[in-house]
């Protein structure tokens, strides 16, 4: 006896919604190792950190309750608020300065990549994500002192009279920290730049050329729109490194002269490790997260929402 088709099908149904299911726990216990470690070693932690931010403690001893008055410390203890906008200044240099000069490096070595020289190029300027950034930090120490390299380059070519430690002077403390930041930088904004233009079809530049478009236009009518999701990536690691900077600055100047390169991580290091007050290095942190947080959202919701 023949059964009817549609008997078939509502028999399939239970059988089907089974196999999802068994997929999706399937799913989910590949997810679970990852999702327990990151819930033990990233959720844990900023939950603790949040209870932490709401005491008065020193580590050490009884804690006692006091709000949210470690988060209205942040923001009115001139110290601690000027860590968050030195952390503000730095991005000029994290992020502005190695993007821009990024493609403009990684454009010249496009135009160049047949030759030797760009493999060179990308080699050398790749090399500071390999160094140890405290042993970079303490090179540019000896290469920014008062008798350093960069002084007597200065007075060998006739302006000894700008010269001076431009890391202990207070004028020029923070942007010469910005600046080694810049040069850490530079390589993996030019390399992440050029996989972009490597993507790029040559014939939009053919194009561009017949109608009589020079490289300028080129670069800004073609290139520039084509990179907006490396771009975004390197904005956002760069804002990143700006707001959560510290070993650079602690092998460098360890927030000096005076408060005038203090940021948020080393401030945070001092007060809890230094000055036991864990409560309140707990509310900068949560600070600077939500800060961390708050620029790099949109910066990502930025790129999608132009490439649709």
């Amino acid at each position: 006896m023949t059964r009817p088709a549609g008997a078939r099908s509502v028999h399939r149904r239970p059988v089907a919604r089974k196999l999802r299911g068994t997929r999706g726990l399937v799913g989910w216990l590949f997810v679970a190792p990852a999702f327990a470690f990151y819930a033990v070693f990233v959720l844990r932690p900023i939950a603790l950190t949040f209870q932490y931010s709401l005491y008065e403690w020193d580590g050490i001893g009884p804690s006692t309750w006091v709000g949210a008055a470690n988060y209205g410390r942040v923001f009115t203890d001139r110290d601690l608020f000027e860590s968050l906008v030195n952390a503000f200044q730095l991005i000029v240099f994290f992020s502005a300065v190695p993007v821009v000069l990024g493609l403009a490096v990684a454009a010249t070595i496009r135009r160049i990549a047949a030759s030797r020289l760009a493999l060179v190029a990308r080699t050398v300027l790749f090399l500071p994500q390999v160094i140890p950034l405290v042993a970079a930090g303490i090179a540019w120490s000896w290469l920014l002192a008062s008798t350093g390299v960069v002084n007597q380059l200065l007075s060998l070519v006739g302006l000894g009279g700008v010269t001076r430690a431009w890391l202990g002077d207070f004028a020029t403390a923070l942007p010469a920290v910005g600046m080694i930041g810049a040069w850490v930088l530079l390589g993996l904004c030019t390399l992440l730049l050029l996989a972009g233009m490597s993507k790029i079809d040559p014939a939009l530049y053919e194009a561009a050329r017949l109608d009589g478009a020079g490289p300028w236009r080129e670069f800004v009518s073609i290139t520039i729109p084509s990179l907006r999701q490396e771009i975004a990536v390197c904005v956002t690691v760069t804002v990143i490194a700006a707001l959560a900077s510290f070993d650079i600055v602690y092998i460098s100047t360890q927030g000096g002269p005076g408060n005038t390169t203090m940021v948020p991580g080393l401030q945070i290091f001092y007060l809890a490790f230094a000055d036991r007050e864990v409560g309140t290095a707990s509310a900068l942190a949560m600070v600077l997260m939500i800060l961390v947080i708050a620029c790099a959202l949109p910066i990502q919701w930025f790129a999608k929402d132009n490439n649709r």
